[in-house]
């Protein structure tokens, strides 16, 4: 018989229970005793499975329930433990004998939860990108402070406010102190999870989330321990300092122990192959291993596994690895575990008794709720993204999650939270888990919006002196040697070099899942999916411009649906200006068309939909190839004016810096255009013009430069230029002008078979036109943030 006080803070009662040694724990089932078939409960492990499949049942009925309203999993799992709590179902006695035995019951859940939550954390650690925070930009960094920040301030002066008319113990101090700290974090795993429930992870708002999350994250981890180290210090110095050197001695083993093991376990593995099993064994093993150091240190006990989530190499192939053996199996069971136990700990009757603490704590979650809200609005729209979105991004950074809720279940166990504060903490993050993903389900549309850029990624406004980044796709062999000829045609310099990055597009046959393999440069077996003789044409093309061209390579193997998605997600990650896409149209040898690939020209219009960047299509007729350090290189550019065309002439500008291009600029203009009749895109368009005009003929470093303007009252007049000027040049760029009318262009629509490369582009692409010059057209970038609505 043991007696032991109550495990709740600030309540009196003893309880005596039994423990039967030695343990029980695996019954024979319900036949060991057919009479009484519930004493196979009174077994540790049928008592634990019962208990995890209640839990996974009830949480999932709710949630199928509650979906069509849109409420998330997480809410929905909260709900069920406030269901199978002491107040609802916590009155039945069968009910009470599985989840409120004391000799079996709650330690066992209660352990159970804690090993998943940490293993939640570990694995939070390793999607973790430390270079995201280090490398965020100016507005992430704001963000991520201020969103810290705010909340903080207005704790600090409503804990002033509350505290001027009477004075208050140091329990209730300590208490509100930490629940505002809880309340003004910004977690990064929530925000990942929130945005992975909205399937808006990969858009841009999304990363501009996670980029502030991490530096809110990593803020609020270095401020508490600053707390806690001056707390100690306070105490004993020496104490403090023991501290710090554990620390340091613990992240140093991290980094230049564990994580060189962990490079070296990934170049010991093949590329394309599998981590081998014993290593995520002994990767787990000490994930766990770390918390408990961290514990047995005194310090936060998930911190460990936390760091140690951070050292491990993100990406393939051990961090996607990780993420895949496990994710699955902790968030869809342990985690689940894990939230509902601790929304089963909710006691309405301490709210009830206790109005003071109930009323401080519900104004104190509402104003720092809204300082994190307004905080993070004003920052965003400030920086011009739209009204709507920045409304979005600021629910976004003020969600409240799995963390939030394991801070509050954490310091109530610890007795520094009453029961009153952590029921109404676990009722506000149910609220907020609840409301917030419908508000930005409302203000944002991830279909049109989750790729559109915020930031300018286009031809016309890279600075001279900037780095190009272009992302070239590749389907078939015969695209590389077109797509690298018109790569060498970007004039790559010294001042201004290129990188590309070359992605490889595989249409996924018999394999459950897409692979995406990033390409190391010296590799020998990196023949996936025909892939070699592709990539080593690229680095062939590095090697030849050594100093000016950087290549990066890449192998996508996913579905045709998916397809977009890995060159839209590939964009955004490494910020690239331009994005170049081969025709669906094959041509043969002697120019007819050989064969119509339909997936790849649902890729391509899926693209020029969703690009957060300019985008090319590349229509390669198969004719006039010339080597690639030729003499000569004929370039021409029929402008209409617009912004594609205003993008295409800057690409085309950017050849002319080179001595082998000759540049014909075309401008087709309607007899009644000479008037003086102006609008804002014919101002640009005479602004982009002006140094062509002025260097009409030869320009400034020595290349061939030539302006020509033609006058075209009708479509048929355009059609009649196309076919007289496509046997002149080698290239020949023009805009898509997609859903732009003129008169040049006038009863063109009608007839035109491919809307993806726009008018001018189609005729091009007609097998009617008599000949063999490529043809790349090109589409702006949908900028997002030029209407602020």
């Amino acid at each position: 018989m043991v007696e032991a006080p109550s495990p709740l803070p600030h309540q009196n009662d003893t309880y005596e229970f039994c423990i039967i040694l030695p343990p029980r724990i695996n019954s024979a089932g319900i036949w060991e005793n057919l009479a009484y078939p519930s004493t196979m409960l009174t077994y540790s492990l049928p008592l634990l499975e019962m208990q995890i499949v209640m839990i996974f049942v009830s949480s999932h009925l709710i949630y199928a329930i509650l979906k069509p309203l849109g409420i998330t999993l997480f809410a929905s799992q909260i709900i069920a433990g406030l269901i199978l709590g002491p107040p609802i179902m916590g009155k039945l006695n069968a009910f009470r004998n599985i989840f409120y035995r004391r000799e079996l019951g709650v330690e066992m859940i209660d352990a159970v939860s804690v090993f998943g939550f940490t293993l939640f954390i570990f694995l939070t650690g390793v999607k973790m990108d430390v270079k995201m925070a280090f490398n965020s930009t100016k507005k992430s960094v704001v963000i991520g402070i201020i969103s810290l920040l705010s909340p903080i301030v207005v704790g600090i002066v409503l804990h002033k406010t509350f505290n001027e008319h009477k004075r208050m113990n140091d329990v209730i101090k300590t208490e509100r102190i930490v629940g505002t700290l809880i309340e003004s974090t910004t977690s990064f795993s929530v925000i990942a999870c929130v945005l992975t429930e909205l399937k808006i992870i990969n858009s841009e708002l999304g990363r501009l989330a996670l980029s502030s999350a991490s530096v809110g994250d990593l803020s609020t981890l270095f401020l508490v321990h600053i707390i806690s180290l001056s707390q100690d210090w306070a105490t004993s110095p020496l104490l403090a300092l023991q501290r710090v050197l554990v620390a340091f001695l613990f992240i140093t083993v991290l980094f230049f122990v564990f994580r060189p093991m962990m490079f070296w376990i990934i170049k010991k593995t093949p590329e394309g192959e599998p981590i081998e099993e014993v290593y995520i064994v002994a990767i787990l093993m000490v994930a766990i291993g770390c918390a408990i150091f961290t514990h047995w240190t005194q310090q936060a006990p998930l911190i460990g596994a936390f760091l140690f989530g951070l050292a491990v190499p993100d990406g393939p192939p051990l961090g996607s690895t990780l993420i895949n053996k496990f994710e699955c199996f902790v968030n869809g069971i342990f985690l689940a575990v894990y939230i509902t136990a601790s929304a089963m700990r909710v006691n309405p009757r301490k709210m009830v008794s206790n109005p003071p603490r109930v009323k401080f704590s519900i104004i104190s979650f509402f104003l720092t709720f809204l300082a994190k809200f307004i905080s993070c609005f004003i920052a965003s729209f400030v920086s011009f993204m739209p009204f709507r979105d920045s409304l979005a991004f600021g629910l976004i950074m003020s969600s409240k999650g799995v963390v939030e809720l394991a801070y509050f279940s954490t310091f109530r166990d610890n007795w520094v939270i009453s029961e009153a504060t952590f029921s109404v903490a676990v009722f506000a993050i149910l609220v907020n888990a609840t409301v917030i993903p419908l508000l930005v389900r409302f203000l944002y549309d991830p279909v049109s919006r989750k790729y559109a850029g915020y930031k300018r990624r286009n031809l016309m406004h890279l600075k001279p002196d900037a780095e190009l980044r272009v992302l070239a796709c590749i389907h078939w062999p015969e695209n590389v040697s077109a797509m690298i000829d018109l790569l060498d045609l970007t004039c790559p310099m010294t001042e201004s070099p290129s990188v590309i990055y070359a992605l490889h597009l595989i249409e996924l046959m018999a394999r459950d899942s897409p692979v995406f393999i990033a390409h190391h440069k010296h590799e020998t077996n990196t023949n996936v999916g025909g892939s070699f003789e592709d990539i080593l044409a690229f680095y062939q093309y590095e090697q030849n411009n050594w100093g000016l061209v950087t290549v990066n390579a890449f192998t996508a193997i996913s579905p045709p649906k998916l397809m977009h998605e890995d060159i839209c997600t590939m964009a955004l990650d490494k910020q690239t200006s331009f994005i170049i896409l081969p025709f669906h149209r094959k041509w043969s040898v002697n120019g007819s068309v050989e064969a119509e690939n339909n997936v790849v020209r649902n890729v391509n219009c899926s693209v020029l939909d969703r690009s957060p960047c300019s985008v090319g299509i590349l229509i390669d007729r198969g004719g006039r190839r010339k080597p690639m350090k030729s003499s000569s290189y004929s370039v021409g550019i029929l402008f209409l004016g617009g912004k594609d065309d205003r993008e295409a002439l800057t690409l085309a500008k950017r050849m002319a810096r080179d001595p082998r291009v000759k540049l014909t600029v075309i401008r087709l203009i309607a007899y009644q255009d000479r008037r003086d009749v102006l609008d804002w895109d014919t101002i640009m368009d005479i602004e982009i013009l002006k140094d062509v005009k002025q260097n009409n003929g030869v320009l400034g470093n020595g290349c061939d430069m030539m302006y020509v303007e033609q006058v075209s009252d009708s479509g048929s007049q355009t059609a009649k230029i196309i076919r007289t000027v496509a046997d002149y040049y080698d290239l020949i760029i023009v805009g898509r002008r997609y859903g732009v009318e003129s008169i040049q262009s006038m009863g063109l629509s009608e007839w035109s078979e491919f809307p993806e490369l726009g008018i001018v582009g189609d005729l091009f692409a007609s097998t009617d036109l008599d000949s063999r010059v490529s043809v790349l057209v090109v589409q702006q970038q949908h900028y997002i943030a030029e209407s602020r609505h």
